[in-house]
């Protein structure tokens, strides 16, 4: 009975929690303005990584964590995991190829070049393999290099990912926003005659949100590590998608956080970072016939 009376007593403010997205938004953003995290001389380095110089903080100590940013993000995207996970773990955070203070003012920029420059991040770091967490796009990144360079992961998180750029796998109103936006910048990128650097970084982000990735179901089923396939059920990705990711990884875990969108780990900072953290240390349990009981 008292375990029941305890969660009807906390139950009330799990559910504010959950439902107060608009304060917790403000607070993310006010966070983010006063963050060192992505400006911190003392934790960050360059390294030489496939033709850039890519930028990189490191955190704590004990177990390798990467964590990977998404679309037009950086390192202070992390900055309510990276106190979390810096007190059992060496938190690993870079600005991907192209972003932040990782700069590239080369024209292509595709996941997979992404995903290798963070294998050769590793590498020079001489770090053999990491745990991973990847938010959007870099839940992308992650499962590639999951894929590409199977030896560099240990266990991967990812949330909000999706494997091609097309309407099933995108909300249908963000795909078609999306869609007409590209559309629109490519127009006027055209027109421009005095193009700046800013106009070709977002033309690459752009590009990239709208054209990548394109990875086939099957090519999933190379992932031998266990994979935490996480998704809001009111994501910029369909839940359907993210359970087709879950399906095609043969060790993989789901968990579909109810009133969320794209940002679960900020809406659900503390469960996400609890359960990540669980997820790290616990060992994969698979679940066939009997088992499926309970």
């Amino acid at each position: 009975m008292k375990p029941i009376l305890f969660f009807l007593a906390l139950l009330p403010a799990l559910l504010l929690a959950q439902t107060n997205v608009p304060a917790l938004k403000k607070e993310y953003e006010q966070l983010l303005e006063h963050s060192s995290y992505g400006n911190n001389l003392k934790a960050g380095k360059y390294y030489d990584v496939n033709g850039i110089k890519m930028y990189c903080e490191t955190y704590g100590q004990g177990q390798p964590l990467l964590l990977i940013h998404g679309n037009g993000g950086s390192i202070v995207d992390f900055s309510k995991q990276i106190p979390f996970f810096s007190k059992n773990y060496k938190v690993i955070v870079a600005d991907s190829r192209a972003h932040g203070k990782s700069i590239d003012k080369g024209d292509a920029l595709t996941y997979e070049m992404m995903a290798d420059d963070y294998a050769e991040l590793l590498q020079k770091m001489k770090i053999d393999s990491a745990f991973v967490i990847g938010w959007s796009d870099g839940g992308i990144n992650g499962l590639l290099l999951s894929m590409r360079h199977p030896e560099k992961v240990k266990k991967l998180i990812v949330t909000g990912a999706n494997l091609r750029p097309d309407s099933t796998a995108v909300q249908s109103d963000v795909f078609k926003r999306v869609s007409t936006n590209y559309t629109k910048f490519k127009e006027q990128f055209a027109a421009k005659k005095d193009k700046t650097d800013l106009d070709y970084m977002v033309l690459k982000y752009k590009r990239l949100l709208s054209e990548q990735p394109n990875i086939a179901p099957k090519d999933l089923r190379n992932i031998k590590v266990p994979v935490l396939v996480i998704g809001g059920d009111y994501d910029v990705i369909k839940p359907e998608h993210t359970l087709e990711i879950f399906r095609n990884i043969p060790k993989a875990n789901l968990w579909i956080l109810p009133n969320s969108g794209h940002s679960t780990l900020i809406v659900y900072t503390d469960e996400f970072n609890t359960k990540a953290d669980t997820f790290f240390k616990t060992k994969f349990r698979t679940i066939r016939d009997r088992d499926r009981e309970f």
